[in-house]
């Protein structure tokens, strides 16, 4: 049986790799924080620690990192050891273990600026160049940077870009799934299939969020009336929302295309916006009570 190891595996996509992989894989999880996800207990600043735990391992999933609420409790330098230097570490462990493949989760949240359209959404995929904000966006594009410096014919190495898919009010997560959302599970299946890809480059970069019905030709009225698109291209969410007595946003500023990663990796998210309202009425902790103002 193939052996994995996830680092991170303590956290939200962490945690959702080590349920679906040790179906079928022999799966291992490192983390400085416990829990039934994590069998090793360790820094993954350290080599050491590394190479002990990437005895036997094909694939490692490195999902762990600093993140966007950690911005304010933070160094740079600390940024700069999680988020760059571990991931050099790991890279030279996994050469050095013989570890044939890395599949990395980083964030559309390192578009930065490039995310924010004005007078019309921006139309967001691999191709969009980052325009860093934070220390958080930075160092995960120093991340890739260095991850395709150490990809090759011996180290394939795949970066799933990943969307928004934490906790919020269930409004605003519904009305983000249609177009810069995803569930943390849909995340973690993009992970996998982008790990058995038979044919795959050596680098490769993919957008994960949630199927859009919005069109590029829609994005000068999301900008400017995003309640007039939804209701036609998704009537049937925006008549949950009226029966509800929901706010709908005042603007959209960017949609996130996953075209290529549902092309490539036949992928296709699977919980939409539907799902995030019956979490809710399912007093699903995931999704947070509604909120009252617009948005």
């Amino acid at each position: 049986m193939k052996k994995v190891l996830i680092t991170g595996s303590s956290g939200r996509i962490g945690r959702a790799l080590q349920w679906k992989l040790s179906q079928k894989y022999q799966t291992e999880g490192i983390d400085l924080a416990p829990s039934s996800a994590t069998s090793i207990i360790g820094d993954i600043l350290d080599y050491d620690t590394l190479l002990k735990s990437f005895e036997g391992v094909d694939t490692i999933f490195h999902s762990a990192a600093l993140h966007a609420p950690h911005v304010d409790y933070n160094t740079e330098k600390k940024f700069y050891e999680i988020n760059v230097d571990a991931t050099e570490n790991i890279c030279k462990a996994a050469l050095a273990s013989g570890v044939s493949q890395i599949i990395f989760t980083s964030t559309t949240a390192l578009y930065g600026y490039a995310n924010q359209g004005k007078a019309k959404a921006v139309w967001v995929n691999e191709q969009t160049i980052p325009e860093p904000k934070t220390i958080y966006h930075k160092t995960k594009i120093e991340a890739e940077k260095l991850l395709k410096e150490y990809s090759s014919e011996k180290l394939a190495i795949q970066v799933m870009r990943m969307s928004r898919c934490f906790p919020e009010p269930v409004q605003q997560m519904a009305i983000y799934r249609l177009h810069r959302g995803v569930d943390y599970r849909d995340v973690a299946e993009a992970h996998i299939l982008a790990s058995e890809l038979t044919e795959k480059k050596n680098f490769d970069q993919f957008v994960i969020s949630g199927s859009t019905p919005f069109l590029k030709s829609d994005l000068e009225q999301l900008a400017k009336n995003p309640e007039s698109v939804i209701r036609e291209k998704h009537p049937q969410i925006a008549n949950e929302f009226d029966r509800r007595n929901w706010s709908f946003p005042t603007k959209i500023d960017r949609v996130y295309d996953s075209s290529y990663a549902e092309s490539k990796l036949n992928w296709k998210s699977k919980r939409g916006p539907f799902n995030v309202i019956k979490q809710f009425d399912n007093e699903d902790y995931e999704v947070l009570p509604k909120i009252l103002k617009k948005y």
